[in-house]
C-alpha cells in the first residue's frame, strides 16, 4: 500500500501575484481528495473520501491551516520564485565534425548548444541562408542536473564548392539569434576528415564509372564474336 500526498502551485500574473495552491491525497495510486484554494474546498473522489471532504469542509480550524500553507508556501517565497522566473543563461554553441564511415554522405555536422536556460531552444541548419531539413535529426533537451539544459542537432552533409552552412540558434537569453558558420574554425584534423570524405566518395564514383565502361566494352566484344 501507498499512501501520498502531493502539493501542486501555480503562479499566474505578471507579478505572480495570482497563485493556485492544490492539495491532493492519494492512495495506492488512486487519487481520494484535493482541495483547490481558487475553489475553497475539498472535493473527494471515493465513497468515504467524499464524506471526509465534506467534515473537513465544515471545519473552520481546516480552512485556517489551509490558508497557512499557502502563505508560508507561496506568498513568503514570492521574491525567491520571482527570481527563478527571470532567471536566463545564454547558450554557449559549438559547431564540429563527425566523422562519418557509412551513407551516402561522406561527412556529418554537430551543432551543439550548452549551458542555457531556460529549456525552449530551436536548432536551425542553413544552406546559403536557406533552412535545412534533409538529412537533419535532432536530441533531445537534456538536463545536466545544475538547472542549465543543453541540446544536439546533425546534419549528414556531402560539401560542394561555394556553399555556406551554418547552424542557427534561436533562444530567449539571446538577444538575437546567433549563427555560426561551419569552416570559419576548421581545425587541420577536420579539414583532412572532409578531404578524405570527398576523395571516397570521387573514388568510389570513379570505380563505378570504369566498371560500367569496362561492363559495355566486354558486351560488345561478346556480340561482335
Amino acid at each position: 500500500t501507498e499512501k501520498l500526498l502531493f502539493i501542486f502551485i501555480f503562479f499566474n500574473g505578471p507579478n505572480f501575484n495570482d497563485i493556485e495552491y492544490i492539495v491532493v491525497t492519494s492512495f495506492n495510486k488512486q487519487s481520494l481528495m484535493q482541495y483547490n484554494s481558487t475553489r475553497g474546498y475539498w472535493i473527494g473522489f471515493t465513497n468515504y473520501s467524499i464524506m471526509t471532504s465534506y467534515n473537513w469542509n465544515k471545519d473552520p480550524l481546516d480552512h485556517l491551516l489551509r490558508k497557512m500553507e499557502k502563505k508560508l508556501l507561496c506568498y513568503d517565497n514570492i521574491n525567491f520564485i520571482q527570481t527563478i522566473g527571470n532567471l536566463s543563461a545564454t547558450p554557449i554553441i559549438r559547431l564540429k565534425l563527425i566523422k562519418q564511415n557509412y551513407g551516402q554522405h561522406p561527412v556529418m555536422l554537430e551543432c551543439s548548444a550548452y549551458n542555457f536556460y531556460p529549456k525552449q531552444i530551436k536548432l536551425t541548419w542553413l544552406r546559403n541562408g536557406q533552412e535545412v531539413t534533409e538529412g537533419v535529426s535532432y536530441t533531445d533537451v537534456i538536463p545536466d542536473g545544475q538547472f542549465y539544459y543543453q541540446s544536439h542537432s546533425y546534419l549528414e552533409y556531402a560539401p560542394t564548392s561555394g556553399e555556406r552552412i551554418s547552424c542557427m540558434v534561436e533562444h530567449s537569453a539571446l538577444s538575437e539569434p546567433q549563427t555560426i558558420v561551419w569552416g570559419d574554425s576548421f581545425t587541420v584534423e577536420e579539414k583532412g576528415q572532409v578531404a578524405v570524405g570527398l576523395c571516397g566518395l570521387l573514388t568510389g564514383s570513379l570505380l563505378l564509372t570504369s566498371g560500367l565502361i569496362y561492363y559495355k566494352k566486354k558486351s560488345a566484344a561478346y556480340i561482335d564474336a
